[in-house]
């Protein structure tokens, strides 16, 4: 399981490399793309970071924050950015790999789910999503907005 903002960092940078870079909405839709084939097709989250159900569909909250000061525009491509996971008074300047997603298997279908995905644009997502019951579902429940790994699967493995 990797970290969702080197997820988001890797989406980002492949985007850019084939061309089409990522607004944050259109990064959180495949995100949550991402998320979806790999607990349907490999019975296992990409990334352990919940996934909420907003206005404008599936997000991240984590990645959203991150990635926010961009507003509706195109996020630049990342060489370096500031790693907090050891802690506020530890953290380190990174210079950017791909890397960061160890498993080559892994990168390819992540490649393959952003390719896929860089067909459509992010108002064509929003709307597709929004047609998908794991996002209806937390959207309109009292318990919160919280879109559970088990919904995705369930939708993404039983139609």
């Amino acid at each position: 399981m990797y970290d969702v903002l080197d997820v988001a960092r890797f989406v980002i940078n492949y985007s850019y490399d084939i061309g089409k870079p990522v607004s944050n909405l259109k990064l959180q839709k495949i995100l949550y793309f991402i998320q979806s084939d790999f607990l349907a097709n490999l019975n296992k989250p990409c990334f352990d970071a919940e996934i909420e159900a907003w206005d404008f569909g599936p997000v991240v909250p984590e990645v959203y924050q991150e990635f926010k000061r961009y507003g509706s525009s195109i996020i630049p491509k990342i060489t370096n950015y500031i790693d907090y996971s050891r802690g506020l008074w530890n953290a380190q300047n990174t210079t950017y790999s791909e890397r960061c997603i160890s498993n080559s298997t892994d990168r390819d279908r992540i490649r393959g789910m952003i390719r896929e995905c860089s067909n459509f644009t992010a108002a064509q997502l929003v709307e597709i999503t929004h047609n998908q019951a794991p996002w209806k579902q937390a959207r309109y429940s009292p318990s919160g907005s919280t879109i559970s790994k088990a919904s995705i699967k369930r939708y993404f493995t039983e139609g």
